[in-house]
């Protein structure tokens, strides 16, 4: 047999609900850690003192019972695995495993026996039910009766809220009231909070982000207590989760965290973090309200009579002595600002990512911790607003995303490198999820320069466009270089009309203002035309596919020769993967290898500028471009054509209609027409001496007035 034994999917009752987790059996100790909330149960090998095989509702269980009182329930065992823990048990814990059936009989009355933090309730020596008295929050008498009620628990759909057990009167001792025995015994072990004695110490007024506002924190020896203005609330210790210690961006500033389960309540809010906010600046001096010898014998050097220093290291220092739990604080990681967290937006505000050891913790609205053993993938997500920032999306294994935006673009290397450090799956890369560990590592270790993959591929796309438009591009160039300033020379002379008018005017002080009003339409009309004669430039963006293919790079022809292989190596990767996996290749290529391909692709090149140069002596590539202008040419005297045939047939049917107008309607239009003939003559006559003037003045003079 092993050293160890595990097992799966095993599930513990806490407060009516069922949490799964993984239980070890090892020489040393019993170990069982909770999926949901992380805890660990730690039972050392020397303490056990009892093992009971049970039958329960989830088929079988086993009951733990130590030498200090404590009773650990641990249930999903099947049948079969009775025999292996009963030897393990016996070979290494030198405890036997002993059988121990439940009472199924459904009576209601019987014995009720205190052992330990259980009341159990048997019938004939058969456990009916038991009651961990921790789930007790409160405990009243009556006459013969005694009502338990417990605390609720928000994760289940049912929770049991209140037992009461009817004590018969008792003649063997009269001195003693048996109803009041037993309450005695349920509260000793109950989870009830009685603020009796001194407070260890107090802090006053407090600043607490959630629940919100000032407080003073009484530190009890169970049990911390928040007194505030409106409400007050009373933490025992043993709810408490973890601690951390965060340092503000400002590092000014500092948030001491802690986390809890089951959370404090008020109406139904459910505060599972306590977040308090301190300045670094504060200092405090610290008496606590104990002998010398007291804190000596129950803090063991962890804490003194008198103290001084910072207040946050003070509130850390005490609690974490009393709660006996390790404060959490940020790893090596650092931002781009140098900070150990990332400014971000959760929800609807904003607040701090910490990337801590293991896991992630958000403060301060809602606060969010995420274990890394909870974690399904991550995903880097581009902004929806704004391509400066990003957003860093986590998927947990039961299904609950949370997605953390308006991250800056600077932070995502750092973050990245983080992540992949980390080893966790990072979705948008494309890979599919492995259910073997070595599958993870191999994919987390394929990629550490993805910004430059990325970099790649987008040199290649504008590679592939360049390409395709190569034989045009020269050309093009150059005039728009030499059709962009025109443009802008024109937008400037509207844009400075008046200031050109008012220099004519003073050169040749007998133009008046409606005369430079009309040179501003004729300029404008010039515009118009010279654009109208450079649209047809637009043509020139043909490609001859005739003439010779463009020979590769030395990068693609390694890639045409390799492709097949990264298929066979890595099956199932995507094509975005193969050109990512490529790039990776290629640059940890050596020298000589590359010169290998360069060669190539010299080569490739002097037989296509060869190839090229007998096409264009042979003409190959202005007979194509001769043809097309040809048949353009050809098709827009078509539509002259037609035009003009159009505009004859309509003058047609505009005479045939005129023999029907009566004599008046003919007199009048014949005036108005003259009229308007003699005014559209007149008005074309002032504007081709305009376009005269405006030709025949040198070109000096226009740059001055412009």
């Amino acid at each position: 047999m092993g050293d160890t034994l595990e097992f799966n999917e095993i599930y513990q009752e806490v407060k009516g609900s069922w949490n799964d987790g993984r239980l070890r059996f090892s020489k040393q100790n019993v170990v069982y850690k909770s999926s949901k909330t992380g805890k660990v149960d730690s039972i050392p090998a020397g303490e056990l003192n009892l093992a009971q095989w049970r039958r329960v509702c989830l088929g079988h269980g086993i009951k733990l019972s130590t030498s200090g009182g404590h009773v650990y329930k641990y249930d999903g065992f099947r049948d079969t695995d009775f025999e292996k823990i009963s030897e393990f048990f016996k070979a290494n814990y030198k405890v036997e495993l002993t059988e121990k059936d439940m009472c199924v009989k459904g009576w209601n009355w019987g014995t009720a026996k205190f052992s330990g933090p259980l009341l159990s309730f048997d019938i004939n020596d058969n456990t009916a039910f038991e009651i961990p008295l921790s789930n007790v929050s409160q405990c009243a008498t009556g006459k013969n009766e005694v009502t338990l009620e417990f605390h609720q628990n928000d994760d289940t759909e049912v929770s049991l809220m209140e037992v009461r057990f009817y004590v018969p009167p008792s003649q063997a001792d009269e001195r003693q009231d048996p109803v009041e025995a037993f309450a005695q015994n349920v509260l000793s072990k109950a989870d009830v909070i009685q603020a009796t004695g001194d407070a260890v110490c107090i802090f006053k007024e407090l600043q607490c982000l959630t629940p919100r506002g000032r407080y003073d924190i009484r530190i009890y020896p169970t049990f911390l207590h928040l007194h505030g203005k409106t409400f007050d609330y009373k933490i025992p210790y043993t709810t408490v989760l973890r601690l951390f210690l965060l340092p503000h961006k400002d590092q000014r500033q500092m948030f001491f965290v802690i986390s809890l389960d089951p959370p404090i309540k008020q109406g139904q809010t459910r505060y599972h973090f306590l977040i308090l906010l301190f300045s670094k600046e504060e200092d405090i001096s610290l008496t606590l309200n104990m002998s010398e010898e007291d804190v000596e014998r129950r803090f063991e050097g962890k804490l003194s009579k008198n103290m001084s220093g910072s207040l946050y290291e003070m509130v850390s220092r005490v609690m974490k002595a009393l709660v006996n739990r390790k404060i959490t604080v940020p790893g090596n990681f650092q931002g781009h600002s140098g900070a150990q967290c990332i400014t971000c937006s959760y929800k609807a505000s904003s607040g701090l990512l910490y990337p801590l050891e293991r896991g992630f913790i958000y403060v301060h609205k809602p606060p969010v911790h995420l274990r890394f053993e909870e974690i399904s993938c991550v995903n880097f997500a581009r902004g929806t607003t704004t391509t400066r920032s990003f957003d860093f999306e986590i998927e947990t294994k039961q299904g609950n995303q949370y997605t953390f935006s308006s991250i800056e673009r600077e932070e995502y290397g750092k973050l990245f490198d983080f992540v992949n450090a980390k080893k966790l799956n990072i979705k948008n890369r494309g890979f599919k999820e492995k259910k073997g560990m070595k599958g993870k590592i191999d994919e987390y270790s394929d990629s550490d320069d993805d910004q430059h993959d990325a970099y790649l591929e987008r040199m290649k796309a504008e590679g592939k466009i360049r390409e395709e438009g190569n034989d045009s591009d020269d050309s093009d160039s150059g005039s728009d270089e030499s059709f962009n300033p025109g443009e802008e020379d024109d937008d400037i002379a509207e844009e400075y009309d008046s200031k050109a008018s008012a220099s004519n005017s003073s050169d040749e002080g007998d133009e008046s203002e409606d005369e430079s009003a009309k040179k501003k339409k004729a300029k404008k009309a010039k515009v118009v035309k010279e654009k109208k004669e450079k649209k047809p430039r637009k043509e020139k963006k043909q490609k001859d596919t005739g003439g010779p293919k463009r020979p590769m790079s030395a990068y693609m022809l390694w890639l045409n020769s390799s492709r097949e292989r990264i298929k066979s190596e890595n099956p199932g990767i995507s094509i975005t993967e193969i050109s990512k996996k490529a790039g990776e290749m290629w640059r940890q290529l050596g020298k000589d290898e590359k010169e290998e391909w360069e060669g190539k692709a010299g080569e490739a090149k002097r037989q296509y500028d060869k190839a090229k140069k007998e096409y264009n002596e042979s003409g190959g590539g202005s007979s194509s471009v001769s043809k097309k202008d040809s048949r353009k040419s050809g098709g827009k005297k078509e539509e002259k054509k037609r035009k003009s045939a159009g505009g004859d047939k309509d003058r047609e049917r505009g005479g045939g209609n005129e023999s029907f107008k009566s004599k008046e309607f003919i007199e009048t239009s014949e005036e108005s027409s003259s009229d308007s003939d003699h005014k559209s003559k007149s008005k074309r006559k002032k504007e081709s001496d305009e376009e005269e003037e405006a030709v025949s003045t040198p070109a000096s003079s226009e740059e001055e007035s412009d």
